[in-house]
């Protein structure tokens, strides 16, 4: 994830990252301008006044395609959005099941350094889990069980009483549910249909544009289909980047620094020594 000043407007404006979408278009946006410069072209010497194109079809086709990519923009969005939200809740489980198990284990208990690996190697496994589309195994999976298995046998030996473990169980069931949360994401793209149908009415407007703006704007037109192009198509591919918010992509979440931060924070409640903390 990129870190930025938003209220430095200078800065964005003129500079250039390797995710910024002008780099990633540049080649198509090339090729529409050359496109609008040649129907110009075309126009004023090989078939001179011949286009009657008319702007207004465009302006109510362009109201059209502006609500579909505010539709398509926000639904992309709600999914990074809701993708943060449960990594938040992961680092609140994390924290509360840390620090519920700091207060019901003594210094010292083996088991303290164990259960703060677990719970540091669920976040780093969940983040590997999401960046893969098939999982041979399913490592978060397995991570929880040791969690569960740990705790119960801690139980089992009475050094856990039952109380206590009703009290940690929600903290432990939240693991997965937040795994779950995350899958739901990963694994249910906006409808291939949806997505299909937006390109081609994007390609189609901006190939007719030419057609409809040369007689008023002869060699304009170039610019300015261009610069419509660059636009539209620049919401369709932000868009496609953030509706998958858990890969390594610029715009995507900073799951390192969440799953480090989590790692962190349970070590230095559960493992006093290596920190140089001690009750």
């Amino acid at each position: 994830m990129i870190s930025y000043n938003p209220k430095s407007w200078w800065g964005l404006i003129f500079k250039f990252h390797k995710s910024d979408t002008f780099r990633r278009l540049l080649p198509a946006m090339l090729s529409v301008a050359l496109f609008s410069a040649g129907i110009a072209y075309a126009d004023q010497h090989l078939l001179p006044n011949q286009l009657k194109g008319t702007t207004a079809l465009h302006a109510l086709l362009g109201f059209v395609i502006s609500m579909l990519l505010v539709f398509r923009t926000n639904t992309a969005y709600e999914r990074w959005w809701e993708g943060r939200r449960l990594w938040g809740s992961l680092t609140n489980a994390s924290r509360n099941l840390a620090l519920k198990l700091d207060a019901y284990l003594p210094d010292g208990h083996p088991s303290r350094r164990l259960l703060a690996e677990l719970i540091g190697a669920y976040a780093d496994n969940l983040k590997h889990h999401l960046r893969v589309s098939i999982s041979v195994e399913h490592r978060p999976n397995r991570i929880a069980a040791q969690l569960f298995a740990e705790v119960a046998r801690l139980n089992s030996k009475g050094e856990l009483s039952g109380d206590k473990l009703l009290c940690l169980n929600p903290d432990l069931s939240a693991f997965a549910d937040i795994c779950g949360g995350c899958e739901r994401i990963q694994k249910t793209p906006i409808p291939y249909s949806y997505s299909l149908f937006l390109k081609k009415f994007i390609f189609l407007y901006i190939v007719s544009m030419p057609f409809c703006f040369v007689p008023d704007f002869h060699y304009w037109t170039a610019l300015i289909t261009t610069l419509v192009f660059y636009v539209l198509a620049s919401l369709e591919l932000i868009a496609e980047e953030i509706e998958n918010p858990f890969g390594d992509d610029a715009n995507d979440l900073p799951t390192d620094d969440i799953a480090a931060n989590i790692r962190i924070r349970v070590r230095e409640l559960l493992v006093h020594g290596e920190t140089g903390h001690r009750r």
